[in-house]
């Protein structure tokens, strides 16, 4: 019997394949090619991408330097951006433009200020970000004019800054929020690496500066959303947060699908819009026609950008602000600026009244109401015990409240003082020595 081993070793050997099994394969190969051929070819054509002044709503521009996507839109004056009309940015005086722009840089012409506002491939800064959107917001007879300047790539930047020359040049001034520390410096540095002359004599109004005086204790903080939603009574529909633009134009250059650009131009029209509303809300105001009027602690804040300026107005304001409800930390301080006005002036009597409230809040111990009531009462009424009593009354509240050393300090200097006068020799007595032993610098 033979076994498998046998069996293979009498097989006979393989030859090489017949040539009918390479025709056989060859045809097959090709029936495969023209079916994939034929599926290609029935298969639509991927469309093109969407030109992106379509999906944006504007156009293709011829700048002199190359094309350019531009998109205009126009508003009546009348037009109500959350609570506000644009028309109300018009009625700006000199003398409140001069109080919300820096030092010597107040535009002279309301009507020919230029609202500023960029998108930016960043968020640092410096000789490698751009800015690829730039909206231009402006009074046009009897429209607000929003232009919005896109670049679809790198190389169309001399396009863009070739268009937004004139509109700088023509300007008599810009509104931007936070332009100082980053809008400005950027397209500034822009024009310099294309060597264009940037109108360097440019009066500038940044916002940011005013908004963080009057609102800065009122809310958590001045983002220009935050202030559309509480001041503006504006809530953005499906907006994306600004954060996320720079990702979104990176996006684009890579795939040129220009759809998810459509949230980035509505985005930055937005914030146009918001700092011409602004500037109308800074207007109504500042000069006292705000409907509604400002709440208690923009009243406060109010009173802070009058105080150089307008002295009296910051007053009335502070007054106001203390009328409406003004209490805490905002209140305190207020009394304390109103006090120190009566002081100047030598009223006495009010800047006493004063004083005793804001010595009376609670919270933190705060020194300076004690030493002036003490100082008036040593120095003004001749009272020496009732200055006494001030600061020992001063010392049990500083324990109490675990105050600072150096209150103690200047308490306990103040306290031997008055009692050497008093004839006590210097020599803390009574009470007070048994707060005076409990002050945290003797525990």
């Amino acid at each position: 019997m033979n076994s498998p081993a046998d069996a293979l070793r009498c097989a006979p050997a393989a030859g090489p394949p017949a040539a009918h099994d390479h025709a056989s394969r060859a045809g097959t190969l090709d029936e495969l090619r023209r079916i994939i051929r034929r599926i290609e070819n029935s298969r639509p054509p991927r469309p093109a991408p969407e030109p992106v002044e379509r999906v944006v709503g504007g156009e293709l521009v011829e700048t002199g330097q190359g094309p350019l996507v531009v998109v205009r839109r126009e508003y009546p004056l009348s037009h109500q951006h959350g609570s506000l009309a644009l028309a109300h940015a018009l009625d700006v005086s000199p003398s409140v433009l001069e109080l919300i722009a820096r030092a010597g840089e107040a535009p002279a012409d309301a009507r020919g200020l230029l609202f500023l506002d960029t998108e930016t491939t960043g968020l640092a800064g410096g000789t490698g970000t751009y800015a690829f959107l730039v909206g231009a917001g402006y009074v046009e007879g009897d429209r607000f004019v929003v232009v919005q300047h896109f670049m679809r790539d790198f190389d169309e930047e001399p396009a863009l800054l070739a268009a937004l020359h004139p509109l700088l040049e023509r300007a008599s001034g810009l509104v931007t929020f936070n332009g100082a520390g980053f809008d400005v410096p950027l397209l500034e540095t822009r024009f310099v690496l294309a060597r264009r002359r940037w109108p360097g004599t440019l009066a500038h109004v940044d916002l940011l500066r005013p908004a963080r005086r009057v609102w800065s204790a009122c809310f958590p903080d001045c983002r220009l959303t935050t202030l559309e939603r509480e001041v503006l009574g504006l809530i953005r529909d499906n907006d994306v947060p600004g954060a996320l633009i720079p990702a979104l134009y990176f996006e684009f250059l890579r795939s040129r699908s220009a759809a998810p650009l459509a949230r980035v131009f509505a985005h930055n029209c937005d914030d146009v819009l918001s700092l011409a509303a602004l500037l109308g809300w800074f207007t109504r105001a500042l000069d006292g026609g705000a409907d509604p009027p400002p709440g208690a602690g923009e009243l406060a804040g109010l009173g802070r950008l009058w105080e150089r300026a307008d002295p009296e107005r910051s007053v009335a304001c502070y007054r106001q602000a203390l009328a409406a409800g003004l209490e805490g930390l905002d209140g305190h301080h207020v009394r304390l600026r109103l006090a120190l006005w009566e002081k100047r002036r030598a009223r006495w009597e009010a800047a006493c009244a004063l004083w005793q409230a804001a010595a009376g809040a609670g919270g933190g111990f705060d020194l300076r109401p004690w030493e002036e009531l003490a100082k008036y009462h040593e120095h003004r009424r001749r009272d020496i015990a009732a200055a006494r009593s001030i600061v020992v009354e001063a010392l049990a509240l500083a324990r109490a409240a675990a105050a600072s050393p150096r209150f103690f300090d200047a308490l306990t200097h103040r306290l031997a003082r008055l009692e050497r006068r008093l004839g006590l020799g210097g020599r803390v007595s009574g009470g007070a020595e048994a707060r005076l032993s409990l002050s945290p610098r003797r525990l």
